[in-house]
């Protein structure tokens, strides 16, 4: 029979198991502030060890994961097709994946998976074809992170992602037209009207739905005004009238002005807190 240790001897294996795993909690967090510091000192591969040390002392623990993740990507350069620059990307994103694999709702993670598709698909040398397939990449990182959390930030780089699509044909369609890009439309021709809106119309009326939401959300949220702006304006080229035409025109001049008025509003209520915040010297 085995026999049963003293209640003293039990309680004391209890404890010294308790101290240690409590020794380790502290350890890790204690490698995770120090890899935290010396992130914001640039000292990334001192940073990368800590964050090393706490995961491999509390395995458990997501944040050293996503911490050693965003160090990564603090280092890696889009568009850069180095070796090292390549590993730091791959890295980043693997890391990422695998804080989602015991965390799948982490906005960090889910909005740094989607700043790096659309970073690589705007900066990277590719063919059309992968740009699209990076781009789509990028717009489902944002839509898992709005299931989460819908945000107006997320909305509006749905909407962004869509032009950067759509504005490659919308230019194209000009040109073939031999029309400048600041020439009024329509497209004179109403052959290339219909086939611009066939290809394109659906994911332009998306994106505007997509700044509308944004708006609906933040309604101070002045880049989504710019964006509303130019996707009420460069599609009008393939309405089938002036009169159509000259409606979106006009409720694009609006935007416009209210992207121009908010940033007037928003610059002044900045600059009257700074002038609260100035305390006068009282001894003279």
């Amino acid at each position: 029979m085995m026999r049963r240790l003293p209640l003293s001897a039990a309680v004391l294996a209890v404890t010294m198991a308790l101290m240690g795993s409590s020794c380790g909690y502290l350890a890790a967090r204690d490698h995770l502030n120090k890899g935290v510091a010396s992130m914001k000192s640039a000292k990334f591969k001192d940073a990368a060890e800590h964050f090393k040390e706490a995961m491999a002392l509390d395995p458990s623990w997501d944040v050293p994961r996503l911490y050693l993740a965003t160090s990564y990507m603090s280092q890696w350069i889009p568009g850069a097709e180095s070796p090292e620059n390549i590993e730091f990307a791959n890295n980043a994103r693997n890391g990422f994946l695998d804080v989602l694999k015991t965390s799948p709702q982490d906005k960090t993670a889910l909005a740094s998976l989607a700043s790096m598709a659309f970073s690589e698909a705007t900066t990277g040398v590719l063919t059309p074809e992968e740009k699209i397939k990076k781009l789509d990449e990028s717009a489902d990182w944002h839509k898992k992170h709005i299931a989460v959390e819908p945000t107006a930030e997320h909305y509006y780089s749905l909407a962004v992602i869509d032009f950067t699509k759509w504005v490659p044909d919308w230019l194209a369609a000009r040109s073939a037209a031999k029309m400048r890009q600041d020439e009024p439309g329509p497209l004179k021709d109403p052959k290339a009207r219909a086939a611009l809106k066939e290809k394109d119309g659906a994911m332009v009326d998306e994106s505007i739905g997509y700044l509308r939401k944004a708006l609906e959300l933040d309604p101070e949220y002045e880049n989504a005004m710019a964006y509303l702006n130019l996707m009420l304006r460069q599609p009008a080229d393939y309405l089938d009238s002036k009169e159509e035409y000259e409606k979106n025109i006009a409720e694009a001049d609006q935007w416009l002005q209210k992207y121009l008025d908010t940033k007037k509003i928003k610059a002044e209520r900045e600059a009257k807190k700074a002038a609260g915040g100035i305390q006068q010297d009282s001894k003279k």
